[in-house]
């Protein structure tokens, strides 16, 4: 099991930044892959982000592609999720996740074990 603790959210103007941290515990770090997701107010659960076991494969809804990226730093035992250019449709809770795989994965069913979220707003 890996507990996940997430941090960084918080209000930001559109076309502004934030870096969302998420440190691990519990299985070695780097022996599965990590995934970020979002749900917003009264939609479901969706992909964002995914990296795999080494950090060298990702992958990106296309809603976010060449705005945000994920990277991790298996030394640290840590994910991030860096947003750029965010726009008031990224507002939600973000999720971190821990696979049951070492490579990318878009689906939640692959993922075992979750971060209780960061609430990220994007308003002026």
């Amino acid at each position: 099991q890996v507990q996940l603790v997430e941090s960084g959210g918080g209000l930001v103007q559109p076309g502004g930044s934030l870096r969302l941290s998420c440190a691990a515990s519990g299985r070695t770090f780097s022996s599965y892959g990590m995934g970020w997701f979002r749900q917003a107010p009264g939609k479901e659960r969706e992909f964002v982000a995914s990296v795999s076991w080494s950090g060298r494969s990702t992958a990106y809804a296309d809603s976010v592609k060449g705005r945000f990226t994920i990277s991790r730093d298996n030394a640290k035992n840590t994910v991030y999720l860096q947003m750029n250019s965010l726009k008031p449709e990224d507002t939600a809770v973000y999720y971190c996740a821990a696979g049951n795989t070492k490579v990318v994965q878009e689906s939640e069913y692959e993922y075992d074990d979750w971060g209780q979220g960061t609430q990220v707003t994007v308003s002026s």
